[in-house]
């Protein structure tokens, strides 16, 4: 029973970390959704890290590159904070996001906590789940 015990309050203790992480996060990201929603570009760009920043140079290119690949995030219609999951060393934020059409994605978001805070430094667009089966 000890070690039972033991075991649960071990998972308990190594998942505080991503949990305590956890609305700092998902502020980041949704903070950075509503600038997109309000084509304010210089401020989304305040939420992508430095590698991002270093890669598109601008707010303007960074908008473009935004409203080009990902357009489900610069007009969601829905959006819902899924699980934050530490993978290698990494927290990885899973996003839900309804598009204008109604079509549902998922993407993962990177997170790094830098001086400036937590910011966004990878999106990826994952495949759909299955449905029905």
């Amino acid at each position: 029973m000890r070690n039972g015990l033991y075991a649960v309050l071990l998972a308990a203790c190594l998942a505080l970390p991503a949990a305590a992480q956890e609305e700092p996060i998902r502020n980041t990201i949704q903070s950075q959704i509503d600038a997109f929603l309000a084509d304010d570009f210089a401020r989304a760009f305040t939420f992508a890290s430095p590698n991002i920043k270093g890669i598109f140079g601008t707010p303007e290119n960074f908008g473009a590159m935004v409203k080009q690949g990902y357009p489900m995030v610069y007009r969601p219609a829905q959006v819902e904070m899924g699980e934050l999951r530490e993978i290698a060393g990494n927290l990885w934020q899973r996003v839900r996001v309804v598009d204008q059409a109604g079509a549902a994605w998922y993407l993962d978001y990177m997170m790094i906590e830098t001086a400036e805070g937590w910011q966004i430094n990878a999106v990826q667009l994952l495949p759909a789940p299955d449905v029905g089966v």
